[in-house]
């Protein structure tokens, strides 16, 4: 292909104030971090709840989870998005709909939404992987913690969920990774985040290629950089007998 690829457009300003293509990167690398930790803070906390009441013996309980998981699991992320920021808002008391859509910076009201639906979308996956963990485990850890005398809520808090951790750092992190990639879909709602400024670079300076693949190297580089640190963690925590690491 016979293209001549101009790297020094990011440098270049963007016609609006003193900012260059750069920093328009920049500040959209911000956003897509910003979303993607306190997405994840919701969907571990949230999550790690309901992996457990979908191991507990109550059925009621277990069976409270499990229509969360099946609910948000099987509706696309994107329907969920335009429910949390168009119908969701109307829904609200009147003075919580007049302080969101009126007194809230639309900035803040879209990263709002998009957090909190990401959150409960990667809650759903999360559930289910601290369920596996807890499963994985062998019976007689329970048996042997109820034999000390540890209630329930002390057997999960000391006893299965240390070890189940351990057992689900792999595909936690994959779902963390998947939290990074999930956060363009917030570009649909107005929030600048890294593809939305990605696609306003390709618009305003016509380096369709130049933008696109900045922003391939952003992501590609995000993701390796925290899937090597969770390998690390994963080797750091392991427990010998209960999983391998690194293949062995």
């Amino acid at each position: 292909m016979n293209y001549n690829w101009d790297w020094g457009v990011f440098f270049r300003s963007t016609g609006v104030g003193s900012e260059t293509y750069l920093d328009w990167y920049i500040t959209g690398l911000g956003w897509t971090i910003a979303i993607a930790i306190m997405a994840w803070i919701i969907a571990l906390t949230l999550g790690s709840i309901l992996g457990v009441m979908r191991t507990v013996p109550n059925r009621i309980v277990s069976g409270i989870a499990t229509c969360y998981v099946e609910i948000f699991r099987n509706v696309p992320l994107l329907v969920q998005l335009f429910i949390w920021y168009f119908l969701v808002p109307d829904l609200l008391p009147q003075g919580m709909q007049d302080w969101y859509k009126q007194d809230l910076n639309p900035t803040t009201s879209a990263f709002l939404s998009v957090v909190v639906c990401l959150g409960l979308f990667t809650t759903a996956r999360v559930c289910e992987q601290v369920r596996t963990g807890i499963q994985a485990l062998p019976r007689g850890q329970e048996s042997a913690a109820r034999a000390m005398g540890f209630k329930l809520p002390q057997i999960y808090w000391n006893v299965l969920l240390p070890q189940a951790y351990r057992i689900i750092i792999p595909p936690l992190t994959s779902e963390f990774l998947n939290v990074f990639k999930n956060t363009s879909v917030a570009s649909l709602i107005g929030l600048m985040e890294l593809l939305a400024q990605t696609k306003q670079t390709a618009e305003f300076s016509a380096n369709l290629f130049e933008a696109f693949t900045l922003a391939t190297l952003i992501y590609f580089t995000l993701n390796m950089s925290l899937m090597l640190l969770m390998r690390l963690v994963e080797k750091k925590v392991a427990v010998p007998g209960l999983i391998s690491v690194g293949g062995k």
